[in-house]
C-alpha cells in the first residue's frame, strides 16, 4: 500500500494530468522527494528552503500540517496527501468601504 497525493490543477503539468499519484515516504519531506523521482518539478513548487512553501497548504488525511510538525510529519501507507494552493484576492480590485455589500454600494439602496 502507498500513500495517495491529491494535485490540485495547477500543479497536474508535473503529473501528466493525473488528479492522484502515489508515493511513499515516513516524512512529508521524503514523500515529496519520491514524488519527484517520478514527476520532476514538483518538488520544487512545494518545498522552498526545507520548508514548505508559504502559499501551498497540506493536508495529512485532513489535518493542516503546519499545524502538525509540517514537513517532518510523519506519514504512512495508507494516508491521504491534499495539495492545495493558497488563494489570494486579484490583483487591482478597489477595496470595499467599510460596510458595503456586494453588489450594493454604501449607503445606497436598490
Amino acid at each position: 500500500m502507498a500513500i495517495e497525493v491529491r494535485i490540485p490543477t495547477i500543479l497536474r503539468t508535473h503529473t501528466d494530468g493525473q488528479k492522484a499519484v502515489e508515493g511513499s515516504g515516513d516524512t512529508l519531506g521524503e514523500l515529496f522527494d519520491d514524488l519527484e523521482t517520478r514527476h520532476a518539478g514538483i518538488k520544487e513548487r512545494l518545498v522552498d528552503g526545507g520548508q514548505l512553501r508559504r502559499f501551498v497548504n497540506v493536508y495529512l488525511n485532513d489535518e493542516d500540517v503546519r499545524f502538525l510538525d509540517g514537513i517532518t510529519t510523519k506519514v504512512a501507507d495508507g494516508d491521504s496527501v491534499t495539495i492545495l494552493p493558497a488563494v489570494a484576492g486579484g490583483a487591482g480590485a478597489e477595496p470595499r468601504p467599510a460596510g458595503a455589500v456586494a453588489g450594493r454600494r454604501a449607503g445606497g439602496s436598490r
